[in-house]
């Protein structure tokens, strides 16, 4: 079982609004770099903003898989277990269907 399932969720709160605080100061520092290229006229400045920028978008994207994965959800109770034994459904014993209806009066008779 996963270690972070076990984390309450207060704490989970604080581990998110820290994680989006930092995904924020990549981006505002990324926006300076770009804006210090712009007036140097350098390139490497500007693809190095593009690199912090991609890296606090590939952050917010891992963070919010993990607070919303399948297993995290089962775990807090908001999503139904996989068991196909435990799950209600209808059987298909239970549908009659037009050619099968024709099948059950020939075997009457």
């Amino acid at each position: 079982m996963n270690a972070f399932l076990l984390v309450p969720a207060p704490m989970l709160t604080v581990i998110a609004l820290l994680v989006m605080v930092l995904v924020i100061a990549l981006v505002a520092w990324a926006l300076q770099l770009m804006q210090a290229a712009t007036e140097r006229r350098e390139f490497s400045l500007m693809l190095a903003g593009c690199m912090v920028c991609s890296a606090a978008v590939g952050l917010a994207t891992v963070m919010v898989l993990t607070f919303t994965s399948p297993g995290r959800l089962e775990a807090r109770g908001l999503l139904l277990p996989l068991d196909t034994e435990a799950t209600a459904g209808i059987s298909l014993d239970a549908i009659l269907l037009p050619w099968d209806e024709t099948a059950a009066l020939g075997d009457l008779s």
